[in-house]
């Protein structure tokens, strides 16, 4: 059985997360090749449903512009996405942390506008192989 994963972007940036164990997640990302990220994140199943829950609520509200979620508060946040509205879709802003909240060991990068339906299909994807 495959394990629920999104990934994000296309071949020029692009995110990845997926689970490898139970309570265990890969966190990739590439950008043109010159920059990459590849790490594990300790999350539990309650804490990325509830970031694909936030994200479905922002992503289905037609008047949100910008918003930013993270994939668990505190500390320990390996992912954080930033997302700007740019015509039918959202331009999202990634920020990696494999050390948690980390100032000094961090990448940011941008991914090209995604269509708002798209981005649901992938959340909604996501949310139903972690809770059903």
């Amino acid at each position: 059985m495959e394990q629920p994963r999104i990934r994000l972007g296309s071949d020029g940036a692009w995110l990845e997360l997926a689970r490898t164990g139970v309570n265990t997640w890969q966190v990739s990302a590439d950008w043109a090749s010159w920059l990459t990220a590849d790490f594990t994140a300790d999350l539990d199943a309650e804490e990325v449903v509830d970031f694909t829950e936030q994200m479905l609520l922002r992503l289905n509200d037609p008047w949100t512009g910008r918003f930013s979620e993270a994939v668990t508060p505190g500390r320990n946040n390996p992912l954080t996405l930033k997302a700007e509205r740019a015509g039918e879709g959202f331009a999202l802003f990634v920020r990696l942390t494999p050390n948690g909240d980390d100032d000094v060991c961090h990448l940011q990068m941008e991914i090209d506008p995604i269509a708002t339906s798209e981005l649901r299909e992938a959340f909604g994807a996501l949310h139903a192989a972690l809770v059903g």
